[in-house]
């Protein structure tokens, strides 16, 4: 421990990383990580549901489409499974509506939910202090911020993925790269400083962006590597998107998290949760 505290008086850094780990942990950083976590996978379900509601409204109005289907499914499955999963097809395509509203709106509900505890986790990493918003207010405000960064997310996913699915190399690689780099320091630098109740100034916000983006395109790059390990046998194929999903989106949290008491120690080092911090 002595030795400890002697790096830490020596180099500044290593006592602000240290200090933000204790901060995450007083304010359970990662039982919050593991809730936002859960309703991640909870919303793919509803998700889901709409877009196999897209698929038949689309199949519905296309029969040349969903002719050419059946008779890919009749080749391609032989025996009594063919009419079954046919049978299915069918079923799902004259539900399509209240699947699809249904879907709809459990998505919202899990959105929302989703939304709601980020910007509860991220005011309690901050030092705020529980304030009650108008109940519709918060909701309109919640639903604004989910489709904001929903879209960025799939910005800078796009982009990761695009190197690969473009086969590109060399500076064309390294400039996706860096795009992709750009959009998640923006996308951070904007949760870490609007989504908290009270939010903070984005100076206090973009060198914790910078962390979380710098981390956030490491374990990406890790992440790819992992689901080409993994989706070439059979039990990966079933298992293997799923758990990379939660570990995806644990870890995605909890570097979002950590870098936001990553800056409110730089902002206050004394200060701890319950307290109003950031405002600079």
């Amino acid at each position: 421990m002595q030795a400890l505290e002697r790096l830490r008086s020596r180099y500044p850094w290593l006592d602000h990383v240290i200090r933000a780990q204790q901060r995450y942990n007083t304010a359970q950083g990662d039982i919050y990580a593991a809730g936002i976590t859960y309703l991640t996978i909870f919303a793919l379900f509803p998700i889901l549901m709409v877009g196999f509601a897209v698929v038949g409204f689309v199949l519905a109005s296309r029969p040349d489409l969903l002719a050419e289907l059946d008779s890919q499914v009749k080749a391609a499955v032989s025996g009594e499974l063919a009419p079954q999963l046919l049978s299915l097809m069918d079923a799902a395509i004259k539900s399509r509506t209240s699947v699809g509203l249904i879907g709809l709106g459990v998505a919202l509900w899990a959105g929302l939910s989703w939304m709601s505890n980020l910007r509860s986790a991220l005011s309690y990493m901050w030092g705020q202090p529980h304030t009650k918003m108008p109940f519709l207010r918060t909701k309109a405000a919640d639903l604004a911020a989910l489709l904001w960064a929903f879209i960025a997310s799939l910005a800078t996913i796009g982009l990761t993925a695009l190197p690969s699915v473009l086969s590109l190399k060399g500076p064309l690689r390294a400039v996706s790269l860096l795009i992709s780099l750009l959009v998640s320091w923006l996308l951070f630098s904007w949760v870490i400083a609007r989504l908290p109740r009270q939010p903070v100034s984005l100076r206090s916000a973009t060198r914790a962006g910078l962390l979380a983006a710098v981390g956030f395109e490491i374990f990406k790059q890790l992440g790819s590597v992992y689901l080409e390990k993994v989706l070439h046998g059979p039990a990966g194929a079933v298992f293997g998107p799923v758990l990379g999903l939660m570990v995806f989106a644990y870890i995605t949290t909890r570097l979002v998290l950590f870098s936001t008491t990553w800056a409110a120690e730089r902002c206050e080092p004394t200060a701890l949760p319950g307290a109003v911090v950031g405002s600079e």
